[in-house]
């Protein structure tokens, strides 16, 4: 079965992908019958990217990518916890931050170890030469 794609076409000129919406040759987007929803549907993802930038900067948060940036938001989460009232929530959250930090420095301390065994057997390894045998 062959799926349906939009009929517009992109600002660049290119075809639209996305799916059309039932009973119709258009998706969300592009629908002119859906064209207020659409348009807050922009402005709606325009101020969650722009609430998540300021979220970021206020917390110093850069991403998850690496091991200090997800350390960082532990730590966040901790002293965010920290300030709240003394709850059962409260002490699942501490928990859960302990618990993931202990993980995060266990992983850590592996991926050092790892690197050291690697740095150590690596110079033992014969170099291939080129030559095929």
């Amino acid at each position: 079965m062959a799926t349906r794609a939009c009929t517009a076409t992109t600002a660049d000129g290119s075809p639209c992908r996305a799916n059309p919406l039932q009973d119709s040759d258009y998706c969300l987007m592009h629908d002119p019958a859906h064209a207020d929803e659409a348009t807050e549907a922009r402005r709606l993802g325009g101020l969650r990217r722009r609430r998540e930038k300021a979220v970021e900067g206020a917390y110093d948060i850069e991403g998850l990518e690496d091991v200090p940036a997800i350390r960082r938001l532990i730590e966040v989460a901790a002293l965010d916890a920290l300030s709240l009232e003394n709850s059962i929530a409260r002490a699942r959250t501490l928990i859960s931050a302990a618990l993931a930090a202990a993980k995060l420095l266990e992983v850590g301390e592996l991926e050092e170890r790892l690197k050291a065994l690697e740095t150590t057997v690596q110079p033992r390894v014969p170099a291939k030469t080129g030559r095929g045998r």
